[in-house]
């Protein structure tokens, strides 16, 4: 099914643009959001009055993508990555790595633009990393990779769980005072009183004890 966008749509095309779509995407998404309308004679006109309009808005287009051009390519970038001694980095830098480093400075580029040799950089170095811009605009961005030594924290070791018991042990066990030679208790039936005499409530007699 033939359209005519009504406004960019990227990778799909700009505005004036004629593309050949198929008939449930034009229907469901491109028409209601007026991205584009269907291929007519009306609507062939209404775009041939609109054509200079058009035109100067992609020379505008044009013309900041030059300078944008310029910007990037003038640009250090340095990124500072997690690396072994080997300078193998813990990860990798990707396009959305890229994409976050010139949004910091300003530069703010849609991460689809923006190609990497291999996809990746897995390692330290300078690589040079494509930005597409505006139609065959594209800027060369220098980035370098460089290595950040991750730092270790060491731990205090566990406190000897045996140690300390066996420290506790040592100082609940009872000390006994030093003393002198102690006199053996006496014989317990030697120190036993007699019993006294049982006396008799009835008659009133003390009578002696047997043994």
């Amino acid at each position: 099914m033939k359209v005519i966008l009504n406004k960019d749509l990227n990778p799909l095309g700009e505005e004036g643009d004629i593309r050949d779509v198929a008939k449930g995407y034009a229907r469901n998404y491109l028409f209601p959001r007026g991205i584009a309308l269907p291929y007519t004679e009306s609507t062939i006109k209404l775009f041939e009055s609109r054509r200079e309009e058009i035109e100067a808005r992609k020379a505008d287009k044009r013309k900041d993508a030059l300078g944008l051009k310029e910007k990037l390519e003038g640009l250090e970038m340095l990124l500072s990555m997690p690396a072994g001694p080997n300078g193998k980095l813990y990860g990798a830098v990707t396009s959305q790595t890229v994409a976050d480093e010139l949004l910091k400075q300003g530069f703010p580029v849609e991460r689809k633009r923006i190609e990497l040799p291999g996809n990746s950089f897995k390692s330290v170095g300078k690589y040079k990393v494509t930005v597409k811009l505006y139609e065959s605009a594209a800027a060369e961005v220098t980035v370098t990779v460089q290595g950040q030594e991750l730092k270790v924290e060491t731990k205090n070791p566990p406190p000897n769980r045996f140690r300390k018991h066996r420290d506790t042990e040592e100082r609940t066990e009872p000390i006994t005072p030093e003393a002198g030679p102690q006199t053996p208790p006496e014989d317990q039936n030697e120190t036993e009183t007699e019993p006294s005499p049982a006396v008799s409530l009835d008659a009133g007699i003390v009578e002696p004890s047997q043994e």
